[in-house]
């Protein structure tokens, strides 16, 4: 008897045959196991139970009740999303045996030749192609920064390799080129200029590289300003569709199936809270990437201040809040408007300013078209102004240089030095041959490396300046 139970037990279904095993021998799992096992038995002995093999279902056609905005959006749209891998190379070298076994820089014979390698480091983000034809795929700047290799998948498993055309940390815009693909599906770009608080957001990217994954939720809020640690973006997107670590670079869409937005950061605080770049924006950050190489800073030729306790009481503000105007540089959009020394900016675009960090970052955040509204508080009045920036090029940068700081600079032999200084200028601790190796935080390698730290401060306020002279380091404070 024992070896015929085990005979039928070997042929029950795995599922029944779990709850009759050995760890349910005693009990009522295996009674209600051996029922089962009858029970079907007898049914599909006696015909009255048939199993129909299973079969894939038709696809939903349309009209179908299935077939709603969303799926409709996500079909359109979903092969012209990629997933993008950027692959970093690390040049290191390989620790000797023994130092593998006693530690690096220990043991005995520890001086001996190391062989060189190389580590790859990969990020995973998204991308979404907005040219078929020239093979042209937006995504975030952060996504492949520091990338010596990138590649990208498409939804039907093709991959290709994508040559970087341009980058700019500051909108946080890149522009890659698929090569060796041509007719590539792509996205059509929509005007976020009429976005509608409330209205469906569609998001499809790559989270923690799941492929093509797609969320769905509402666009919550426009013009929003979010802070990192060194930088701040402004004008954004909020939706509450989920974005996640590998959606970054990835389409926002409305249900029309249209691009209204790139993916580009999530509020870690919390969940339901994502950010998205302005299709208009990075359209137009891509056209500058491609035409001109890269994307020109804009000022408007002030000198600012942060309104602080002490400069809110002398002049008998309530709070301290703003920046003060404290000079006004001829041929410039600021004179041409006829702001003033002493005006009080409160607000640009109807973004707070706060700081002069805010006033920094928002106008960072302008692109070559941008308009814009200040309000002013001018002689105890609220006072609106309207302003076109104009772009700061390198020259604008070289002649504020001399007039700003009283200096000129050389690039020679792979270094920046001081050419000329102004003995009666602000900065009379500089000599002829100084080195500039960083102004702020930022490495100056080369000329260009210079003046983009200068631009990024916008001649405005002190600038912190590393040097070396006769083989020694030194700050200097720069004070207009």
């Amino acid at each position: 008897m024992t070896q015929s139970l085990t005979a039928i037990y070997k042929k029950m279904p795995s599922g029944i045959r779990r709850l009759a095993g050995p760890r349910h021998f005693c009990g009522i799992h295996r009674t209600l196991a051996w029922a089962m096992y009858w029970t079907l038995l007898t049914l599909l002995s006696g015909g009255l139970l048939t199993l129909a093999p299973l079969t894939a279902g038709a696809a939903p056609q349309e009209g179908s009740p299935r077939m709603t905005p969303v799926v409709r959006a996500v079909q359109a749209v979903a092969p012209a999303v990629v997933n993008i891998t950027s692959t970093q190379v690390i040049q290191g070298q390989t620790l000797s045996p023994l130092e593998q076994f006693f530690g690096p820089g220990r043991g005995p014979g520890f001086g001996g030749p190391r062989s060189p390698r190389k580590q790859k480091r990969e990020s995973l983000g998204s991308g979404v192609i907005v040219d078929g034809k020239k093979g042209l795929v937006l995504t975030n700047a952060h996504v492949i920064a520091g990338g010596d290799e990138v590649m990208v998948r498409l939804l039907d498993g093709r991959e290709f390799p994508a040559a970087i055309c341009g980058a700019d940390p500051d909108f946080d815009i890149a522009v890659l080129q698929v090569k060796g693909a041509s007719d590539l599906p792509s996205v059509s770009l929509g005007n976020s200029d009429n976005i509608l608080p409330g209205e469906t957001a569609i998001a499809i990217g790559n989270p923690f590289g799941f492929s093509h994954t797609v969320t769905t939720g509402v666009i919550s809020a426009l013009g929003r300003t979010i802070r990192s640690r060194n930088s701040a973006f402004t004008d954004l997107i909020q939706t509450d569709a989920a974005i996640n670590p590998g959606n970054s670079g990835g389409p926002l869409l409305n249900l029309e199936g249209v691009l209204i937005g790139i993916n580009t950061a999530v509020d870690a605080r919390g969940e339901g809270i994502g950010f998205a770049i302005p299709v208009n924006k990075a359209r137009r950050v891509m056209s500058d990437l491609m035409d001109k190489g890269g994307v020109a800073p804009l000022w408007l030729g002030l000198d600012v201040q942060d309104v602080d306790p002490h400069t809110a009481m002398a002049l008998g503000l309530s709070r301290a809040r703003g920046v003060l105007v404290t000079a006004v540089l001829p041929g410039t959009p600021a004179e041409k408007v006829r702001l003033r020394p002493g005006d009080i900016i409160d607000s640009i675009n109807a973004t707070p300013v706060r700081d002069r960090r805010d006033y920094l970052d928002i106008l960072r955040n302008q692109t070559a078209d941008a308009k814009l509204r200040l309000s002013l508080r001018r002689d105890g009045e609220t006072v609106p102004l309207d302003i076109t920036p104009a772009p700061f090029t390198d020259e604008n940068a070289r002649n504020l240089m001399l007039k700003r700081w009283g200096f000129r600079v050389a690039q020679t032999a792979g270094k920046v030095t001081v050419s000329s200084v102004n003995a009666n200028g602000p900065s009379p601790f500089l000599q002829k041959g100084d080195i500039i190796s960083a102004v702020g935080a930022i490495p100056v390698q080369e000329e260009k490396d210079l003046l983009q730290a200068f631009r990024r401060e916008r001649m405005s306020g002190q600038v912190l300046m590393q040097i070396t002279r006769n083989g020694k380091g030194y700050y200097a404070r720069l004070v207009p």
